[in-house]
């Protein structure tokens, strides 16, 4: 399958040294693209603030991740066969944060930089659709020979290590070979991003719903949740991504399943009237996501930083159905031995999941919410809104269509892909509860 590559192996140009940056969390780097396209489109009628918006969004291409600097650009999302896969990560580095949010950071005593998170988002060709897989920090996989930052050569490679080891052996390179062997497929682009970003972000779009089953309380993250819906913002919004300590059995698949009803949550919230209606709000994202590039809190890949390619991705997936949005851990099982801190990959689950998106099936899920007990399923699932015509466009709406006599055809119904019971996520159409530590 021809498609442009984002890293290869040996002989692969390193990051460039202006983007091998300290970074955190890549929730913001995921909102921050998305923020920048939509407040490129949004606000495109209102002249000035349009080519703000448009001529800052080329410069912060400066301070981009180089991949691989002799890998053209796609003309277009659709010229890459199979869809396109981006790598989000973040890094457990105190380095530049602030103490009093993070006091493990004043007397750090773990050196070496690790993703603590990692995660891919496999955009689909026609008809679109959206799958988040987050691996799990703690799954044993072989990492490959990577090559070191400065260029020097390659670091050796290992048969088995924690995924989250992966940054410390070439950075972000490294990671993207790490999880290309694993998923045995190419990723197009990547980025990272830190923690305190993720303040700025949740401001601007105004928090972010999420439920609560029972009373939370982390010493870890310093999260105080009494049950009952919540609107997270700021500081909140960070405590609620990292937190595990004091959710379901305290582990990072528990975590895991609580940042996807996060996101989930965040993706109704872009897709509903609220955000993507007002030009307002939406240009207030895309500055603020803007401003965190350029403060180093957020780094892109060169290509994320096109806006040609932005905004073609957020044509390809503003419209994706709530239940076409699937949010995915990678299967694993406990290492036997090992209490309930290592995990193995479960390769024939995993191996079904990527099949399925190579054939651009539609899923279902079988299995539950969080591998870790960290969500429960409550409610009936969530309908996005219906799309209205912009103002000005001159459509009519289509309960007032005039007839022409024909019959339009039934569309055909396409046949989902039962995932194995191993695999737990949940859809953006489904709302989750958190569960207290067990």
């Amino acid at each position: 399958m021809a498609r442009s590559k984002g890293l290869s192996g040996e002989g692969q140009a390193p990051l460039a040294r202006h983007g091998v940056l300290r970074t955190r969390h890549p929730f913001v780097t995921m909102l921050s693209m998305f923020a920048i396209v939509l407040g490129v489109v949004g606000v495109s009628a209102t002249g000035v603030a349009a080519y703000t918006v448009w001529d800052a969004a080329q410069a912060i291409g400066a301070n981009a991740v180089v991949l691989d600097e002799d890998a053209p650009l796609p003309p277009s999302l659709g010229a890459i066969e199979g869809g396109v896969n981006v790598l989000v990560v973040g890094s457990d580095s105190c380095e530049g944060q602030d103490v009093a949010l993070f006091p493990r950071c004043a007397n750090d005593d773990s050196p070496g930089e690790r993703n603590d998170v990692t995660m891919l988002v496999h955009i689909s060709d026609e008809p679109r659709r959206v799958t988040v897989v987050s691996f799990p920090r703690d799954m044993i996989v072989p990492i490959p020979s990577c090559p070191k930052e400065d260029g020097s050569g390659n670091y050796s490679a290992m048969s088995a290590q924690m995924i989250n080891a992966s940054y410390m052996y070439g950075g972000l390179a490294c990671t993207v070979l790490t999880v290309e062997a694993l998923i045995e497929d190419e990723i197009d682009f990547a980025a990272s991003v830190r923690w305190t970003g993720v303040i700025e972000m949740s401001n601007a779009i105004g928090g972010v719903d999420v439920c609560i089953a029972g009373d939370i309380s982390d010493k870890h993250t310093g999260l105080n949740l009494t049950a009952g819906n919540h609107t997270l913002v700021g500081v909140e919004a960070l405590q609620f991504l990292r937190i595990r300590h004091g959710i379901g059995d305290g582990s990072d698949l528990g975590r895991i399943s609580n940042q996807q009803q996060f996101m989930s949550s965040m993706v109704r919230k872009l897709q509903s009237d609220a955000v993507l209606a007002d030009p307002g709000r939406l240009l207030n994202l895309a500055t603020t996501a803007i401003s965190q590039v350029q403060q180093g809190q957020l780094v892109l890949s060169s290509g994320l930083t096109n806006p040609t390619l932005m905004v073609q991705i957020a044509m390809a997936v503003k419209d994706v159905p709530y239940e076409d949005i699937v949010f995915v851990q990678y299967p694993t099982r406990y290492a036997s031995g090992d209490g309930a801190s290592r995990v193995m990959p479960v390769k024939d689950a995993a191996d079904a999941l990527f099949a399925a998106l190579a054939a651009n099936q539609p899923l279902t899920l079988t299995g539950d919410a969080s591998q870790g007990y960290g969500v429960e399923v409550t409610g009936e699932a969530v309908q996005p809104p219906p799309a209205a015509p912009a103002e000005g466009s001159g459509e009519t709406p289509a309960a007032e269509a005039p007839t022409t006599g024909e019959t339009p055809a039934a569309p055909v119904a396409e046949e989902r892909v039962a995932l194995p019971s191993d695999i737990a996520g949940q859809t953006a159409a489904q709302t989750t509860c958190t569960l207290p530590e067990n």
